[in-house]
């Protein structure tokens, strides 16, 4: 086997790599005198205060190249090898920082707490929110102290998502449960990862919902046209396996509230899910409910329905309940929130419209649906 064919042998092929989005953390120029040695070990001695924990994520990451191509972690760097290293986000003692704001804490004990998270509030930091986030509230409530996952299905992204053992979306609101040290982050890890975690969202959705009860089982992986979106993989041979159950709460017309439940906890799994089988969640965006998609084609309903996608941040998602098995005195958890003062007004507005046409149907002799 020649020198090329030995060093290919140590690259992973460029579309199993991790997503370029990430930005370039250090480079390096390997020394002419350098000794050949696994590029983990070199990187460990460069990256001083960089965990070996972290630098092997990376590489599994495919976050790390020799001369632009991904290797793995028993590449040999050679004399003039340029790598680069690259993390999901920068390191977060340099950038968290505790920042005090009102949390709607619901329990609290010395394992973990439960609260009620707001629209409009991104839970942990990325690009462009490294403060103001759930994270920052939380280490400032909590003095600092919340723990960093070690558990083996953790992500490499855990040390900016102390205390997170799950997540909801920036625009969505309703209950999280945080923990506060290693046993309770492993053990409920543990839970969502085993789907013994039982959680319930309420949603409002375009279009009359036919079946009272359903189940959509898909695969879900990230969408190839919209990087910062998910896609739905019917044929299941692509993204990962996802199941939300969902039953009509109420009709309105032109939209229904449904309940989800879920059994997998893929990133967007209901708004994606939903849109799959016809039903977008009002006002979001994202995938195609921020835009009249039933209805009357009149100056009159289009601005009733500007009005009503004015209430609310986002799509009409709320975590109504949380359950779990507590991590300490292994009891049974179950938690309630109620919906968001303005998301009952846009189940109002809708209820008054439908009322309105409804009456104004009958008294035409035609039907409203």
């Amino acid at each position: 086997m020649g020198e090329q064919e030995l060093d290919d042998a140590f690259f992973v092929p460029e579309e199993e790599s991790g997503g370029d989005d990430l930005y370039e953390h250090h480079r390096f120029v390997v020394d002419k005198g350098q000794d050949l040695l696994r590029i983990d070990k070199y990187l460990g001695y460069k990256l001083e205060k960089t965990s070996r924990n972290r630098i092997q994520k990376a590489i599994e990451a495919g976050s790390v190249k020799v001369n632009d191509r991904v290797v793995k972690s028993n590449y040999r760097v050679k004399p003039q090898d340029v790598i680069t290293i690259v993390f999901a986000h920068p390191p977060h003692q340099n950038l968290l920082t505790p920042q005090p704001m009102p949390l709607d804490i619901i329990y609290e004990d010395a394992s973990l707490l439960v609260l009620n998270k707001p629209a409009g509030l991104v839970v942990h930091p990325g690009h462009g929110n490294y403060s103001g986030t759930l994270v920052n509230g939380l280490m400032y409530h909590l003095k600092n102290q919340l723990p960093v996952s070690t558990h083996p299905l953790a992500s490499a992204e855990d040390e900016i998502r102390p205390g997170l053992v799950h997540r909801i979306d920036k625009d969505t609101s309703g209950l999280m449960v945080i923990a506060k040290n290693e046993i309770s982050m492993t053990h409920l890890a543990r839970q969502f990862f085993d789907r013994t975690i039982d959680r319930k969202y309420l949603a409002l959705v375009w279009g009359n919902v036919a079946e009272d009860i359903g189940r959509i089982e898909a695969h879900i992986g990230r969408d190839k046209k919209d990087r910062i979106g998910m896609a739905v993989y019917p044929g299941g041979n692509e993204g990962k396996p996802a199941i939300t159950n969902y039953r009509v709460i109420e009709r309105l017309g032109f939209v229904t509230l449904v309940e989800c439940r879920l059994e997998t906890g893929r990133t967007h799994q209901i708004r994606v899910h939903m849109r799959f089988i016809g039903h977008p969640l009002f006002n979001d965006e994202q995938y195609g409910g921020k835009r009249i998609l039933k209805g009357f084609d009149t100056p009159k309903y289009r601005q009733f329905v500007e009005n009503c996608f004015s209430l609310i941040p986002g799509q009409a998602l709320h975590a109504a309940t949380l359950g779990f098995i507590h991590p300490e005195n292994e009891k049974p958890m179950y938690f309630e929130a109620p919906l968001p003062e303005n998301f009952k007004l846009l189940l109002e507005k809708w209820r008054r419209y439908v009322g309105s046409e409804q009456l104004k149907h009958k008294e035409s002799g035609s039907e409203f649906s």
